[in-house]
């Protein structure tokens, strides 16, 4: 990318140039050995739409949010000024939007904007909660240990997400292998069986005969009813995925689902306690914290009855406990636990320890309820191809027997 910059010549004559370069620390290490001092260095139009588009193309992952505040952390933390750190990392770090990104961060710093500015424009990948805890350590000068805290918090989330996926991977397989297992059993080996005996002219009892003409009905459309199938499934991905109507709906069906909902609901209670717990340590005020922490938390239910406790509750005096205790969404034991800890004046350690206990409450539960999926898919699988079996069985030894 090309960069434009200003710098003073030994003789005390100001110039200014380009210079094509991967990174400003490159283009400072040219102008030094041609012995100019910089005074500005600012990337030329074209290129900062290049880093925008590159951001927007390149997803920002998790594991690399998480690799951005550890390093910068440690930086700080042995004594290296944020420019220098940032230079460091531009150096470093292979990924195209992660250099994208950094550079966009070093020239507004450079332009006198506050460090969160440039994570603010790029909602997608930093959320409101890691944008104002970087905003309230770079306002109280605790930079270093935010940072550190960002990691850890995002670290344990990546962690629980890599449970609860590896965790259900065995199941969704066992589901997905079963489906097509029986959609080529029913659309291409049920359909010539129902052939053979629909042409030697037996009648076959009605429980094969109405199993038989569903397979010669699905044999016989079957790549319309393929093509409904995957539209069905991707216009059902984009509606309940892509959409906030979608979403809304969605998790109002599946909080309802037996076992599943009490794991959503134990979910999103840890995300409460952790952010909760975060932002409080950083000192945001309480009112600010709960607003924030009701928009990471993923439930409905529990973003209304946080808007009430902020807005119905400890705006109009109330403490925390009693703001809690006219909620019906939270456990009794939370509501108690946050009313003890405001009286006892450790509020963020009780949340902290209360995040740790869900999140071993949500491994439990996952576990349970995968122990409980594998029996009832491998037994509704069986109930099915036991179906289909007996369906083609019983007439053949019908068939036999007039012999």
């Amino acid at each position: 990318m090309r960069f434009q910059y200003t710098a003073l010549q030994s003789n005390g004559k100001i110039i200014e140039g380009n210079y094509e370069a991967e990174n400003p620390a490159e283009v400072l290490k040219h102008l030094a050995s041609q012995g100019l001092k910089p005074i500005s260095l600012k990337v030329l139009k074209s290129a900062e739409k290049e880093m925008g588009f590159q951001i927007f193309k390149r997803s920002i992952t998790v594991v690399d949010r998480v690799f951005l505040t550890k390093y910068l952390s440690l930086m700080l933390k042995v004594g290296t000024d944020l420019l220098r750190a940032i230079d460091i990392l531009i150096a470093d770090f292979d990924k195209p939007a992660l250099k994208a990104l950094l550079i966009e961060i070093r020239l507004g710093i450079e332009k006198g904007q506050p460090f969160y500015s440039t994570f603010l424009r790029y909602p997608k990948f930093f959320s409101p909660v890691f944008v104002n805890l970087i905003k309230a350590g770079e306002t109280s000068g605790n930079l270093e240990q935010i940072l550190n805290q960002l990691s850890t918090s995002l670290q344990r989330e990546q962690d629980l997400r890599n449970k609860i996926k590896a965790a259900l991977t065995y199941p969704m397989l066992l589901l997905i292998a079963s489906f097509i297992i029986l959609f080529l059993l029913v659309s291409f080996a049920l359909p010539k069986i129902a052939g053979v005996f629909s042409s030697s002219g037996f009648e076959p009892p009605m429980f094969s005969k109405i199993v038989f003409t569903i397979g010669l009905f699905i044999g016989k459309y079957v790549l319309v009813i393929a093509i409904s199938l995957v539209t069905i499934i991707v216009g059902s991905w984009l509606l309940f995925s892509k959409t906030m109507v979608g979403r809304k709906i969605f998790y109002q069906f599946i909080v309802k689902v037996p076992a599943v909902g009490g794991v959503l609901k134990k979910i999103a209670l840890q995300r409460f306690a952790s952010t909760f717990s975060a932002l409080l340590s950083a000192g945001l005020p309480i009112l600010e914290a709960l607003e924030i922490t009701a928009d990471a938390i993923g439930s409905e239910e529990l973003k209304s009855s946080l808007m009430r406790i902020s807005r119905e509750g400890i705006m109009r005096g109330l403490t925390i406990g009693e703001a809690f205790r006219r909620e019906t969404a939270f456990p009794r034991v939370v509501v108690n636990l946050m009313a003890i800890s405001e009286k006892a004046g450790h509020v963020e350690k009780m949340l902290m320890t209360l995040a740790d206990f869900y999140e071993s409450e949500i491994e439990s539960s996952i576990k349970s309820l995968v122990s409980f999926l594998e029996p009832v898919l491998l037994l509704l699988i069986g109930l099915v191809v036991g179906a289909i079996a007996l369906s083609i069985i019983v007439p053949i030894y019908q068939l036999v027997g007039n012999f």
